[in-house]
């Protein structure tokens, strides 16, 4: 038994003399480029690492040059690693936040494939949640992501293989109360105010125990870790893994810094000078001090007349100067003055209002020098909500160009006011011409072709531009027509744009009652077909001449959709048609519209065609994947229906894949 017990002391002795003669040890107060690999991005400036900068999705990484040696292949244990580090994230916009960053062990530096925004450049969609990543990282994250189960936006995760945190906390750290019963309680940090902030990973292989503390810069170590969990990493690590930090942006973006970092593979990280932190913000300059205010104070006492008259005029100048921030040039779009303007719309005068909507209202404005008129969008004041649409619709429209969308000129931002300039369009909306009490009546041509229009626009966000765009608002008071009743698809405010490649799912509803697609309305998971969806709804109010819903009717009749479907079903869908046409169209060119709208609004995702599609048939380019309507005649819109084949399942004929509507 002794001669066990020695042979055992005397292999952990070898195992400890190894394992110290391989361990990395490092420290940085401060960053000159010496045994730091920087990519995307990161970039150096001033001593400390900027992860990212004022760029919109965009990855910056920064890792130790050399691979840290973590276990043997003969020993049943990983190293006791410590590490401990200084951050700053400074986001564009506090409330918004701007994603986060991440402290990661990964076996490459490189972590191919790896997308911008809530994955922080360590994982994408396709190898998310994979045991062959071998990957181990501790998120400091400033966005609530619900696709991955964020606990909120200002949260410390540990995350392993996975963008879903395997155990997370809400930052800040935990102190004593000195009292009998010594309870705990937590001093919350906000990772996104621009607070210089020192994080301690620290992880006992024996025990397999990590604890993970954040706290100001300045403040001791805490005595509580704000995590400590049980957590094996033995079939995480491999033998050999780099080790550093990475971050990301996305539309909304934020500056992530590294001021100093440390760390050892194999006991306590050494600890860090902070009188060498190098600076992150500019030290103030002498005409902020109170020494040169009080002197401004006393000069202003002596020249109070004189001073009053020229500080009073440069305040009153300074209030009128339009600010521009960096992130809203990158749109390349004409910024209006505020003034111009103004003038244009008559001071926003009840006049020239043309529409109010739920994020402003939107007015009719003449340029007094060139005579040209436009369309002038003038955001809720003091909205947060105006604020993220200004901000979607710069985004979304900013870069977009296609026959079939109405056009974004320019912008303006002055003390609060938000405006976006459009073309004007005279024919004002769809819906104010189907359904309005002027006495006009659209020909079945004008109809058709403004229905080709609004496929055609919605094709190309979905399939014609560099990213893939999501609408999430087709009705017809957001289709307007042109001199010649082309039809422009406009209002961007709730649209949202994803990367190729990328889950085009939120999860969050919005749209309008009615011509929501019903998974949409379930879920809160938006994707291209929910967007055909809308397009049927409005396909079949086009053809019907009625709203998705009538109050004024019987309980049968209620919604559009379900009454088209029961007279298709029982063969009487000329009764489907608005009676104003007075028959002067092609019935079976109608036929095919109609069942194009029911394939639209089909209830099962799957079933529906793509925009690419529907513009095929509208433009006759391909046949409908109908070989049997048939169906019970009781058959109703909350009930699965079905259009079936020949094959049972889906089949475009004489689709000409080369076809693609892209802009001018």
């Amino acid at each position: 038994m002794k001669l066990t017990l020695a042979c055992l002391f005397f292999i952990l002795r070898i195992t400890q003399h190894v394992s110290a003669e391989k361990s990395t040890s490092f420290v940085f107060n401060g960053f000159h480029g010496n045994n730091i690999s920087l990519s995307g991005a990161a970039g150096l400036d001033n001593r400390l690492i900027k992860l990212t900068n004022s760029t919109s999705r965009q990855i910056g990484r920064a890792f130790y040059t050399s691979l840290v040696h973590l276990k043997d292949s003969n020993v049943l244990v990983t190293s006791s690693f410590s590490t401990t580090f200084v951050f700053c994230i400074s986001p564009m916009d506090p409330i918004l936040g701007g994603h986060g960053m991440a402290f990661v062990m990964a076996p490459t530096q490189g972590l191919d494939g790896a997308f911008a925004s809530q994955y922080l450049g360590l994982l994408n969609s396709s190898n998310d949640n994979r045991s062959y990543n071998h990957l181990f990282a501790v998120e400091f994250d400033t966005v609530q992501d619900l696709e991955f189960g964020d606990i909120d936006d200002n949260h410390v995760g540990v995350n392993i293989n996975s963008m879903r945190s395997t155990y997370a906390e809400k930052a800040g750290y935990w102190t004593t109360q000195i009292n009998a019963s010594h309870e705990r309680s937590k001093t919350v940090i906000s990772l996104k105010s621009e607070e210089i902030i020192q994080a301690w990973i620290e992880y006992d292989g024996h025990n397999q125990v990590l604890n993970v503390s954040i706290a100001r810069v300045g403040s001791p170590h805490p005595s509580i870790p704000l995590l400590s969990v049980s957590l094996d990493l033995l079939n995480v690590f491999e033998e050999q893994m780099y080790v550093g930090f990475t971050a990301s942006t996305g539309v909304i973006f934020g500056t992530h810094r590294l001021l100093a970092w440390s760390f050892n593979s194999d006991g306590e990280a050494p600890a860090l000078d902070l009188s060498l932190l190098p600076s992150v913000f500019p030290a103030p300059s002498i005409y902020s001090t109170s020494r040169f205010k009080l002197g401004i104070s006393i000069t202003v006492v002596i020249l109070f007349l004189g001073v009053c008259t020229l500080v009073g005029l440069g305040l009153y100048m300074r209030s009128q100067r339009e600010v521009v921030e960096d992130w809203e040039l990158e749109f390349g779009l004409h910024r209006y003055g505020y003034k111009e303007l103004r003038k244009a719309t008559k001071n926003f005068s009840d006049k020239e209002l043309l529409g109010v909507g739920g994020f402003g209202r939107v007015y009719r404005g003449v340029l007094p020098e060139s005579g040209v008129e436009m369309a002038v969008k003038r955001l809720s004041r003091g909205s947060d909500q105006g604020e993220r649409e200004f901000i979607a619709e710069m985004a979304s429209t900013g870069r977009l160009r296609h026959r079939n969308l109405v056009q974004l000129w320019g912008w303006s931002r002055c003390r609060g006011e938000l405006l976006l300039v459009y073309e004007y369009l005279p024919n004002r909306s769809l819906d104010k011409v189907l359904h309005g009490d002027s006495g006009k009546v659209l020909r079945w041509e004008q109809r058709h072709k403004i229905l080709k229009g609004i496929a055609a626009g919605l094709h190309y966000l979905h399939e014609g531009w560099e990213q893939q765009v999501l609408h999430r608002d087709i009705k017809s008071s957001n289709v307007l027509l042109d001199a010649d009743m082309n039809a422009k698809v406009g209002d961007f405010g709730l649209a949202r744009l994803f990367e190729r490649g990328e889950n085009p799912h939120t999860t969050r509803v919005v749209g309008t009652l009615g011509y929501l697609a019903p998974e949409f309305a379930r879920t809160g998971k938006a994707n291209t077909s929910t967007d055909v969806y809308s397009f049927g709804i409005l396909l079949l109010e086009i053809v019907a001449g009625r709203h998705p819903i009538e109050h004024r009717v019987s309980v049968e009749d209620f919604l559009l959709v379900d009454r088209v479907l029961d007279l298709y079903m029982k063969g009487r869908f000329l009764e489907i048609v608005d009676r104003r046409l007075d028959g002067l169209f092609n019935e079976e060119e109608m036929k095919k519209v109609i069942e194009l709208g029911l394939l639209c609004v089909h209830p099962d995702p799957l079933r529906r065609p793509s925009m690419q599609q529907a513009v095929q048939v509208l433009m006759y380019r391909a046949s409908l994947p109908i070989a049997d309507l048939g169906a019970p005649e009781n058959a109703k819109h909350s009930t699965a229906y079905s259009f079936p084949t020949s094959s049972g399942s889906q089949s475009w004929e004489s689709v000409d894949s080369s076809t693609h509507l892209s802009g001018r």
